[in-house]
């Protein structure tokens, strides 16, 4: 009788996690659409798969996770779409304020906030005020973000302050981002394979990674799958390893 080969199942390394993985949560349209219901149902089921992420980034060890939520281009979409992301961030805010504090974690938002709804803008400032001193994860929401746009934000700050010449060290310092690491991974889900205007500096050497699965379907399954795909990658930097 011939012997089936056991198949040996693949585990974290608890020694070697990203210390910054980036989320670009693509197919909550296409992920209703196939169900019958309207795109605002995928992001309301979408938001719900944030939260498990970051739950489980928390418990595995992950120190930062980023969000792309609207991107600048965003404003494209139907205004009862736009309306609803924006709730939806609110309301998320809000109704997680609390636990970020007593867990120890820290909301940080990024992106050209003043053109966000005023309301918006109020709970980010206190949300982020109340959580500043936590020394846990960091969850960093791009909203009404723009890769090249924080760029060019940086540029106009270094001209402002009429800087002459600087390193990549000291640019970093003009971004957004500059109060956390690159993205060691970033995840795009729903197959789609481009970064879309995210993070387009910070992410010069991330690890790219495409899962299928649309987003309202990405668990603590498809984050630990990821996680072990990248363990599997051999990043050099530009660097021959001998």
């Amino acid at each position: 009788m011939r012997l089936r080969k056991k198949i040996e199942k693949k585990e974290i390394d608890f020694s070697r996690l990203p210390t910054h993985i980036a989320f670009i949560m693509d197919g909550n349209g296409r992920w209703a659409k196939k169900r019958g219901m309207p795109r605002t149902f995928g992001h309301k089921i979408g938001a719900e798969s944030l939260e498990v992420v970051i739950r489980h980034a928390r418990k595995l060890g992950i120190k930062v996770v980023s969000f792309f939520a609207f991107s600048t281009e965003n404003w494209n979409r139907p205004k009862d779409e736009v309306d609803e992301i924006f709730r939806i961030a609110r309301n998320l805010i809000i109704s997680k304020k609390e636990s970020f504090l007593k867990s120890n974690m820290r909301l940080m938002v990024i992106g050209e906030r003043e053109k966000l709804p005023e309301d918006l803008q109020k709970e980010i400032i206190d949300c982020e005020e109340v959580t500043k001193n936590n020394t846990g994860l960091i969850i960093n929401i791009a909203l009404n973000y723009g890769g090249r746009s924080e760029i060019i934000g940086a540029i106009n700050k270094l001209l402002a302050d009429g800087v002459k010449s600087i390193d990549e060290k000291g640019f970093k310092n003009y971004l957004q981002t500059r109060d956390i690491p690159d993205p060691d991974l970033v995840i795009r889900t729903s197959g789609e394979q481009r970064l879309s205007n995210f993070m387009m500096y910070e992410c010069a050497y991330s690890e790219l990674y495409f899962p299928k699965t649309h987003w309202p379907d990405f668990r603590e399954k498809e984050l630990e799958d990821a996680i072990i795909e990248f363990q599997s990658r051999d990043r050099r930097f530009g660097a021959i390893k001998g």
